[in-house]
């Protein structure tokens, strides 16, 4: 299935409850292309430079901290949250474990549940009203595709802040999933972009979520999209 262009514009400066978080502003000129490995070799000469040790708090943590649930604040993660913990709980050893493991570096891209309500109108051509109903539908996809899905928003291996991220335009970053996602620094701010060519690529809308800890995030206003995804399963 091939999934429709669907244009909105980004939010951008959003303030979250969750560990350290940043308004993310692009240079003045797109920088230089940088090779894959550029992102992952400034993080560890940044650390090792300012003597920096790194935190094990874990980025389950900080999603499972917020316990309202399900709400109208499309701004938060509570579908993703569900989405990790529905993964975890059919698949107790799947890879997605990851992300509750403090000790291990990495970087994950987490798209705000207003981007899952995105990604469910473009399968479906529908707009659930629900955080609930959003989420039953991307559930619906399969745990197998959600947890490829959830593995594709997650670099292993690497603590990739904004500042070195704004200096990696062009840079490939290999996904736990396998396949990459490519690195884009414009006037506009900080893209990623995915496999799927009909989508608008994803912005990184807010940064360093739990930074200081070998386990960062960076909110993005889009689902990060593997390979074109078959349709929701609709009900007769």
């Amino acid at each position: 299935m091939r999934i429709s262009r669907r244009a909105a514009g980004a939010a951008a400066g959003v303030t979250l409850a969750l560990g350290v978080t940043t308004a993310l502003t692009a240079p003045a000129a797109s920088a230089a292309p940088a090779k894959a490995t550029t992102a992952s070799t400034a993080a560890t000469a940044s650390m090792a430079a300012h003597g920096h040790k790194l935190g094990t708090k874990s980025l389950v943590s900080v999603l499972t901290a917020d316990k309202n649930g399900f709400d109208r604040n499309g701004k938060d993660f509570d579908i993703l949250t569900a989405a990790v913990t529905a993964v975890l709980k059919a698949k107790p050893k799947s890879a997605v474990g990851v992300l509750a493991n403090g000790k291990v570096a990495l970087t994950a891209f987490i798209p705000t549940d207003n981007a899952f309500r995105v990604l469910v109108r473009d399968l479906t051509g529908t707009s659930p009203t629900s955080e609930a109903d959003v989420f039953k539908a991307v559930a619906s996809l399969g745990i197998p595709t959600v947890e490829t899905v959830l593995l594709y928003h997650v670099v292993p291996g690497k603590t990739i802040t904004a500042r070195m991220a704004l200096k990696a335009n062009g840079a490939h970053l290999k996904t736990a999933a396998g396949p990459t996602i490519r690195v884009r620094v414009t006037r506009s701010g900080l893209f990623l972009q995915d496999k799927d060519r009909n989508s608008r690529n994803p912005k990184v809308i807010v940064v360093d979520i739990n930074k200081g800890n070998r386990q960062i995030a960076h909110a993005i206003d889009r689902v990060l999209r593997p390979l074109d995804l078959p349709p929701v399963a609709k009900k007769h």
